[in-house]
């Protein structure tokens, strides 16, 4: 989990308007939310302030899909409180309001996700925008109108609070599914999928403005288009239909890295690996998985016939032999048997999955894995992860061995005199590894070739080729 602050520094015109602060607490999904409300604030006038104190309001933006995220969003909602006294709540907590209006009385408003205008409402309310005639009001982000107010970047493409090398594009909001340990469907609602056609000019946009990487981001990737019944739109002399492929498809010509995320292990998944053997997707799945045993997946109620999983990764592997396949699970799930756990186990050891993230069960308010019995005691869950993570940390260390000697492509994000730290195909932005390269003259957003030459379990090192 993150938090995000926005920065923004002041000169005397900027404080003859009103300020915001924001705290942006959760997934990379909500990151998004955040900047489409910074987008809609900064196209009115409003500027950021880089603390509580200055800020005429506070934003929250709240994690609420385990109970400890709820306890640091608790905890940010009362720092920002203390330091100021003027917050508005919003985010998935915000679905459930009573936990927060009981804690948190004073609190000038609370919203749920995704509820953009309501959270620019109640900041109209506390700190009125500044009156110019001659603005409009920016309907979304990347749609803006040539404003004096919004920096040619942000005219382009709206506020983004990743560096600009690299951003999160998300295709559709909700979940079809009912896994039993997840009540993102109870907070977001059911899966509403963009048209694409808005999906393809937001990333134009993005790629036009200097993005070298799209992160393709949503609670189901692979199930886009269907609550829509794949609807077509016309584009460029042709049609094209919200439809996963369809999708991969007009990305990997839009001239830049792009990383799918969230997909799930459907049949029809198995279309785009043709596209990452060419080099027109980045070879790279993140697969949510979350466990192997038949009898804790029919406990958690996962889609996609996870039982054939394993010849699915088989097959995946064949048609891109690079692929970089990330996952996560959870150990400890209500009803796991130490015999489930060794499956698990014994899966792991014959997936040989590239990069993977492990979670102790937590129960969530409201979920309905917490009626499963019985509960696996904390001692147990604690003992399997390090157990899990150690197998992990041996197969990725085994494949970065590999690697040494090969040059690759890596993506700089930041760098110094002698070198820099950047991302190869296989790692994705905070969650992945890295790799330390050395060469001069590297800038944020360069993508240049390295020689690897040395790796430990999660990252590489390399030299730059000339």
């Amino acid at each position: 989990m993150t938090a995000t602050t926005v920065k923004k520094k002041k000169n005397t015109k900027e404080q003859e308007s009103p300020t915001v602060g924001i705290v942006s607490l959760g997934c990379p999904k909500a990151l998004v939310d955040t900047e489409r409300i910074l987008t809609q604030l900064r196209s009115e006038g409003y500027q950021l302030s880089p603390n509580y104190e200055d800020a005429n309001v506070v934003i929250v933006n709240t994690c609420g899909f385990l109970d400890s995220a709820k306890e640091e969003s608790l905890e940010a909602i009362g720092e920002a409180m203390a330091a100021n006294g003027k917050v508005i709540v919003t985010g998935c907590m915000g679905a459930e309001p009573e936990q927060i209006m009981k804690k948190y009385p004073k609190v000038l408003a609370v919203t749920g996700p995704q509820q953009y205008e309501a959270v620019v409402s109640e900041v109209h309310k506390v700190a009125p925008a500044p009156h110019d005639p001659f603005v409009d009001l920016v309907p979304a982000p990347g749609e803006a109108r040539k404003t004096s107010r919004l920096s040619e970047v942000e005219q382009s493409v709206g506020v983004k609070l990743t560096p600009r090398h690299y951003a999160y594009l998300k295709i559709s909001e909700g979940c079809n599914n009912r896994c039993t340990f997840c009540i993102i469907p109870k907070l977001r609602g059911d899966l509403v999928s963009r048209p694409i056609i808005q999906v393809l000019a937001e990333a134009e946009r993005l790629v036009k403005a200097g993005t070298k990487e799209i992160l393709v981001i949503s609670q189901d990737t692979s199930a886009y288009g269907i609550d829509s019944k794949y609807q077509a739109f016309p584009y460029k002399n042709r049609t094209v239909r919200t439809k996963f492929i369809e999708l991969c498809k007009e990305l990997s010509e839009i001239g830049a890295w792009t990383r799918l995320h969230y997909v799930y292990p459907y049949p029809h998944v198995d279309e785009v690996f043709p596209l990452m053997q060419e080099g027109k997707l980045l070879p790279y799945i993140d697969s949510p998985f979350q466990h192997a045993s038949p009898a804790v997946l029919k406990n958690m109620r996962r889609p996609a016939h996870q039982e054939k999983t394993l010849d699915r990764i088989h097959g995946w592997r064949k048609a891109a032999p690079d692929l970089t396949i990330r996952s996560t699970f959870v150990v400890g799930f209500p009803g796991e048997t130490e015999e489930d756990f060794q499956f698990l186990l014994d899966w792991m050891q014959e997936a040989q999955l590239d990069r993977v993230g492990c979670f102790k069960y937590e129960q969530v308010t409201g979920a309905e894995s917490n009626k499963i019995q019985p509960h696996v005691p904390e001692e147990v869950k604690e003992e399997r992860w390090h157990r899990f993570m150690a197998l992990q940390q041996g197969i990725s260390a085994a494949k970065l061995q590999k690697k040494i000697g090969r040059e690759m492509l890596v993506l700089i994000d930041s760098a110094g005199k002698q070198g820099g730290l950047g991302r190869s195909s296989a790692d994705a932005p905070e969650i992945d590894g890295h790799v330390k390269v050395t060469g001069k003259n590297l800038k944020p957003g360069d993508i240049v070739k390295v020689k690897i030459t040395a790796a430990d379990e999660y990252d590489l090192e390399g030299k730059v080729v000339a």
